[in-house]
Parts: C-alpha cells; sequence; structure tokens
C-alpha cells in the first residue's frame, strides 16, 4: 500500500516537472501554441471569414489582459463593446486601440458588475442598441483582502466576479443565440477563471458561506470565485448543448501575468527572486492569448463546457467537473437574483 502511494507520488512530481519544463520552454501544444504564444500570433489566423461582422462585450477591459484583448479583437475587425465602471480610464483605453487602428469601432457603457441593478441596467442599453452579440468575454475580477460587501449584501468577490458575470450571460444568452442562429456563425462565450480553482476542496464549497463568510480569507474567497466561474461554464453548456444551440462557453485560466508591483521593491534578495519567479510569470499579451485563441480559433469551434490554459485544452479538479454541484450552483444563483430583482421592482 505504502509502496503504491510512493509510486504515484513519484509519477505525480514528474509530470510536474515534465509540465513544467514545457511552460519554461514555451513548447507548443497539441493546438500550435503554447504558454509563450502571444494574443496577436493565436489570432492570426481566425476561424471566420470576416471578423468585421463580429460583435464582443468584453468585461474588464479598462486594464491589464482585458485591455490587450480588445486591443488584439479590435486590430482583427472585431466591434467592441466595453463595458467599464471607470469610464475615464475606458475612454483612454478607447483612444488608444484606435490610435493603432483607426476603423476600429469601440463603444463605451457604465456599468458596476458588483450590482444587479448596474448590470440589468447595461443589457437594457445594449439590447436597445439592436446589435448582434457574438462574443462575451466574462474577464473582469477583483481579489478584495479585506472583507467588503457589494451594494446587493452579498461579499465583493464573489459578487463580482461570479454573480455579476452569471447575470450579464444569463441575460444576453438569448441575444446570443438568436445571433448565432441568423448569422450561422457560432457565438462563443469565454469565462476567464484562474488555477487556484483547484485549491477549493468540497467543504469550501457552500453558497451561503460564499455570499456572507464567517471567517473571510481574501485568496479563500478569490479561488470560490473562479472555480464558481467553472461550474458556470459547465451547466450552461449542458443546457445550451441541450437546446442545440450554436452558442458555446468554456472557461480559461489566462497564467500569472507580470505585474510592477515586485519590481517596486529594491534589494538584492527581491530583485532575485523577482528573475526567478519572473521565468514563470507571463507578459500581458502572453496572458491574453488563451482568451483570444479560444474567441476565434476554428481548432475551438464546437468545443464547450471545456477547460483552457497556454491556448490549450486541460484538465480542471473534479470539484469542477462535478455536474451536480454546476446544477446546484447554477439554481442557488438563479433564486438568488431572482428574489434580489424582486426587491429591486418593489
Amino acid at each position: 500500500m505504502k509502496m503504491a502511494f510512493s509510486v504515484s507520488i513519484i509519477l505525480s512530481l514528474g509530470k510536474l516537472m515534465k509540465d513544467t519544463l514545457r511552460y519554461l520552454a514555451g513548447i507548443a501544444g497539441p493546438s500550435g501554441y503554447g504558454s509563450k504564444s502571444t494574443a496577436e500570433q493565436v489570432t492570426q489566423c481566425s476561424s471566420f471569414s470576416s471578423t468585421s461582422q463580429l460583435t464582443a462585450i468584453i468585461t474588464g477591459a479598462t486594464s491589464g489582459i482585458g485591455a490587450e484583448t480588445a486591443r488584439v479583437l479590435a486590430k482583427r475587425g472585431v466591434r467592441i463593446v466595453m463595458p467599464a465602471r471607470d469610464m475615464k480610464k475606458a475612454a483612454q483605453v478607447k483612444e488608444a486601440i484606435q490610435r493603432e487602428s483607426p476603423e476600429a469601432e469601440i463603444i463605451v457603457c457604465e456599468i458596476d458588475l458588483s450590482s444587479l441593478a448596474s448590470v440589468q441596467s447595461f443589457c437594457s442599453h445594449f439590447l436597445a442598441l439592436r446589435l448582434p452579440l457574438n462574443i462575451l468575454i466574462n474577464n473582469a475580477g477583483v481579489f478584495s483582502k479585506n472583507l467588503e460587501f457589494s451594494e446587493d449584501k452579498v461579499e465583493l468577490t464573489f459578487a463580482t466576479n461570479y454573480l455579476g458575470h452569471y447575470f450579464l450571460t444569463e441575460t444576453l444568452l438569448e441575444k446570443m443565440i438568436e445571433t448565432a442562429a441568423k448569422t450561422g456563425i457560432e457565438g462563443r462565450i469565454i469565462n476567464v477563471s484562474s488555477v487556484v480553482h483547484g485549491w477549493v476542496k468540497k467543504d469550501g464549497l457552500s453558497f451561503g458561506q460564499m455570499l456572507n463568510p464567517n471567517n473571510y480569507n481574501g485568496t479563500r474567497a478569490y479561488a470560490q470565485s473562479k472555480l464558481a466561474n467553472i461550474l458556470h461554464a459547465k451547466e450552461v453548456s449542458r443546457q445550451l448543448q441541450g437546446r442545440n444551440a450554436r452558442v458555446t462557453i468554456n472557461a480559461v485560466h489566462p497564467g500569472i501575468v507580470k505585474t510592477a508591483i515586485i519590481r517596486a521593491h529594491k534589494g538584492f534578495i527581491t530583485d532575485s527572486l523577482f528573475f526567478m519567479a519572473s521565468k514563470l510569470l507571463k507578459t500581458t499579451s502572453q496572458g491574453a492569448s488563451t482568451t483570444c485563441y479560444v474567441a476565434l480559433s476554428s481548432q475551438t469551434e464546437g468545443k464547450s463546457g471545456k477547460f483552457y490554459a497556454d491556448c490549450n485544452e486541460t484538465n480542471c479538479s473534479s470539484l469542477a467537473n462535478d455536474e451536480l454541484e454546476a446544477q446546484k450552483l447554477w439554481t442557488r444563483t438563479r433564486n438568488l437574483i431572482n428574489k434580489q430583482l424582486s426587491k429591486l421592482s418593489t
């Protein structure tokens, strides 16, 4: 028994080392891309004959991976709708994109994903524009070190990263199905998750605790929200397949992207640690590559309910693959949102 366990550990470590070396070297996977591939590289050969007829909504596009995703998709001719809480930053990103791609069409709208009323208002505004909707990228995310609550009295990380995106997706889903049916172009929804979803064990998947935790831990709350993003993709995919709708939904892990935070700390030790860590970190363009790949590649056509990292399909945790948990979370979330909306209407 002990020998079998030891062999299992050795095999697991061997796979981890192999995967790490592949990551560090940027070795391409079955898709032809790997950890070093950039968003521009993976979108050079789009599956769509004319991306100019596509419309994409990208949340969290005012900085980082979201801004790079918007830039690259706009460069490929996609019309970008940018819901943003900070309208000034959104205007600056729009201006920067249009300097590079003067023909790019960028529409900026106001949203606060932590507020169901704000998400509802954005969706009403977007639907009133009577535009098609081909791509929905649920990218925005927050990490709250301290316990904070949204205006709907939901823990802020869960409200922003999961609840707001769930409501956004549900409200716009019929528009996506309608667009796909009219145009013959597959609709694609991408939930930006994280590999840290695997840190959550089954006893950590308590809906009530995620809404209003007793003992708050920022890292745990973030990991739970990212697990919820994958479970959401799994359940919506099941429902879409049941309807024979030509819309897919997948989750992606962008990788850990370089920031200026560590560079702000001087000294030999921190500089040495940053040098070592930088070999594992991605540039912003590398971080946006998997989202862009799943959004536009012909290789992802018809693929739904999957988890991608480094532009290749990969495994998520066993909990993230639990169909019953996905259905339970979807139903409880729907009931919560209906309850909250009924309060808003009274």
